[in-house]
């Protein structure tokens, strides 16, 4: 069995961090299509949070942290 790097509890805490802070997101849409779009981490729940794009990106949206912890989706904050 191969040691995960990185849990559950890290990633919700990292996320809540950038809570109403400039983000990129990068998501993993399969057969190496990437979309990319920046926004503002708007909420955090329990089991997912969401995003509030600021870019022409349409609609708000919810990801969980399992996706981050398998590599689909990519958070990155962005430098002022």
């Amino acid at each position: 069995m191969i040691k995960q790097k990185i849990n559950y509890v890290s990633v919700k805490s990292n996320v809540e961090r950038l809570l109403g802070k400039c983000v990129n997101v990068s998501v993993n849409v399969g057969r190496n299509k990437f979309v990319n779009f920046d926004g503002v981490v708007s909420a955090c729940y329990p089991a997912l949070f969401t995003v509030d794009p600021t870019s022409d990106f349409s609609g708000k949206t919810s990801f969980s942290y399992s996706e981050v912890m398998c590599g689909a989706v990519k958070v990155n904050k962005i430098k002022n």
